[in-house]
């Protein structure tokens, strides 16, 4: 199968280090760097867990180099801080829009961050351009999405949308939403899932979306595609830093 997908991406930065006392002039850890790991993230983390999967995907994203660099206590595995570089990018054109040949893809996937590189109107000309479309996006839903075929969101994000929701059984009807350790929720339905050892938990929703957008694709059977999601997500919560399936 083949895949495109369009959405903002990052590199993901992860510089582990020890941890053995507090700065002197502040209540603040000093790390002392031992190693560092880099990989892609966002939209990009949703292209390598399909590649890992073993199907093919074409990639529109940002030329901007959005960075997210974390540091982490290595003992612990402990998250010290988060720095975002570069937290906004350009956005697509819609002369990029117009030369993709869509008849090519199994599935459109729109991995949208809100970082600024789609907006409503290009998610709307997405969705109307493919017969097989997923979202997962930081935005406000409306109306805009109503064509879309799924919607993946985390529960932060179905808080912001609570409201918005609940008075528009469209989108509802075609959310699936993540629960973390306590499962997913589908038509009102909990798919609970395997409890294990978590060491983090960072890029776990891109594995979600593309094992769900891959099984689905392939079988056309949202349960199978739910159940088959949360084993890759059981994978790569295990991991250390954003990993792939």
């Amino acid at each position: 199968m083949k895949f495109l997908v369009i959405g903002d991406s990052c590199i993901d930065v992860f510089r582990y280090g020890k941890v053995n006392r507090l700065a002197p002039e502040a209540p603040v850890p000093i790390i002392i760097p031992e190693k560092e790991t880099t990989n892609p993230g966002m939209a990009g983390n949703v292209v390598k867990n399909i590649e890992a999967l073993g199907h093919q995907v074409d990639f529109i994203t940002n030329t901007t180099d959005i960075k997210k660099i974390r540091y982490i206590c290595s003992k612990y595995n402990h998250l010290l801080l988060r720095v975002d570089e570069n937290d906004y990018c350009q956005p697509i054109t819609q002369k990029v829009l117009d030369k993709i040949k869509w008849e090519k893809y199994d599935a459109v996937i729109i991995s949208d961050y809100c970082k600024g590189f789609l907006d409503e109107n290009d998610i709307k000309f997405i969705i109307a351009k493919h017969s097989l479309t997923f979202l997962d996006s930081k935005k406000l839903l409306g109306e805009w999405a109503h064509n879309i075929s799924y919607i993946k969101i985390n529960y932060h994000e179905y808080e912001k949308n609570m409201d918005i929701l609940s008075k528009d059984n469209v989108l509802m009807n075609k959310t699936i939403i993540t629960k973390g350790h306590l499962g997913c929720q589908f038509h009102n339905k909990i798919y609970p899932t395997q409890e294990v050892p978590v060491k983090d938990i960072s890029g776990a929703g891109d594995t979600f979306l593309s094992g769900l957008v891959v099984e689905y694709t392939r079988s056309k059977n949202m349960e199978l595609a739910i159940n088959f999601a949360q084993e890759c997500t059981t994978i790569v919560v295990q991991k250390t830093g954003v990993s792939t399936i």
